[in-house]
């Protein structure tokens, strides 16, 4: 608690505040405390070696800077964000709490015409997932991605004909896809029936549709749907990608916008639709069912200030 109301402090309060003493950080907390007013001129400075997500998790404001995407989508931060507000007419935003609904303005844009096509699909209507938070950079939980601004999960979950409480937003789960689980020899590896319909498809193309997306992430069972559901112009199922998980959301990755400066694009998918080889691999035993002689993976390290672009640190203590 200390930590992030000394990070709230230094980073989100206005300059005519920094005449107050601030608290001190605690040694390991990688944010260093200034000399008295009278000398600093910032209120604080950020170690190389201070964790990143720990930062970042704690502002709870965007950097009062030009919208721009900074870095890698899984190695980044975000300037200028902008807050995709938590009701629309075909949107509402879940798990409130997070304060991840926050995005690079043309991400905003992608989600709120995905909303507003959205009925006319067959769905009533999105719910939101994670975003990025309002200064982006890695995250305390949940994502490796979603670092600067360029990245919505969405739900495969349609709204529903009311307004969701605050609590709901908290406590409502989302519905797996699939059949069963895929980590058991043999496996039915598709999406069930009974939940997966064509209107899940049409909105998963529209996104995809969509010229400033670059990629979309769901189950491989659910790009086996896609690649069965398309009769016509296959050109979409290029952007649409198998990855793990992503059996109750899907994924929209943006490209990088004009005028962020330090934003780097992943390489276009494989040329084609995914529909063959690939997906065939990835709806075998091998990617899913355990080796018996398999070791643990070891948890990666937390990211620390160094590993990110210089320009984040001035995303993090900007006022």
């Amino acid at each position: 608690m200390r930590l992030a109301l000394l990070v709230l402090a230094a980073v989100l309060a206005p300059q005519s505040a920094c005449t107050a003493p601030l608290p001190q950080p605690k040694p390991d907390s990688g944010v260093i405390a200034a000399p008295s007013p009278s000398v600093a001129k910032t209120p604080i400075s950020v170690r190389p070696d201070a964790v990143a997500n720990t930062l970042f998790g704690a502002a709870n404001g965007p950097a009062p800077l030009a919208a721009r995407a900074i870095g890698s989508y899984a190695r980044g931060c975000l300037a200028g964000a902008k807050a995709l507000p938590v009701d629309g007419s075909t949107w509402q935003v879940m798990r409130l709490s997070r304060n991840r609904n926050w995005g690079h303005p043309e991400l905003i844009a992608v989600l709120e015409r995905l909303a507003a096509d959205a009925p006319a699909l067959g769905w009533n209507g999105l719910l939101v997932g994670d975003l990025a938070q309002p200064r982006g950079g890695p995250m305390t939980s949940g994502h490796a991605s979603h670092q600067i601004g360029l990245d919505a999960d969405v739900w495969l979950t349609p709204m529903p004909n009311r307004q969701l409480s605050r609590q709901e937003r908290e406590t409502m789960s989302a519905v797996s896809m699939l059949k069963g689980p895929l980590d058991v020899k043999g496996a039915d590896r598709r999406v069930d029936p009974n939940k997966w319909s064509d209107s899940h498809a049409r909105l998963i193309r529209r996104a995809a549709q969509d010229r400033r997306v670059a990629r979309i992430f769901v189950n491989p069972a659910i790009k086996k749907a896609l690649c069965d559901f398309e009769t016509g112009n296959r050109s979409w199922l290029r952007k649409v990608r198998p990855w793990w998980g992503h059996d109750y959301h899907f994924h929209i990755r943006i490209a990088c916008p004009a005028g962020s400066s330090g934003c780097k694009d992943q390489d276009r998918p494989p040329p084609g639709d995914g529909c063959g080889s690939e997906l065939t691999w990835w709806l075998s035993d091998e990617p899913w069912v355990p080796k018996k002689d398999a070791k643990p993976a070891k948890p990666k390290p937390p990211l620390r200030m160094s590993a990110l672009p210089k320009a984040c640190t001035d995303v993090l203590v900007a006022q």
